[in-house]
């Protein structure tokens, strides 16, 4: 798993990479009104795309990669991405 993600500047899908981050235009407009998406997160360990929420960028809840193959779950501390411990 990639342990730092690396911030991508304009979106680019050819460019995410696993542990790549953009933060959305809109961020804070989309999504539960509590918990608003934040930004596209290219999973650190296998480099599925999905969407990460404000409270998950700022390490409060883990992020759960959304593939079918990939069991991933971590934080993400600053720009660190830190893997979940089992309970």
């Amino acid at each position: 798993m990639v342990g730092e993600l690396d911030v991508l500047s304009e979106w680019i899908p050819e460019q995410m990479q696993p542990g790549t981050i953009f933060v959305l235009e809109n961020a804070g407009r989309v999504g539960e009104r509590d918990d608003p998406f934040w930004a596209v997160l290219s999973c650190p360990e296998c480099g599925t795309l999905g969407l990460v929420t404000r409270k998950q960028i700022a390490g409060l809840l883990p992020v759960i990669c959304g593939s079918q193959w990939c069991s991933a779950q971590f934080f993400i501390h600053d720009s660190l991405v830190v893997a979940r411990k089992s309970s």
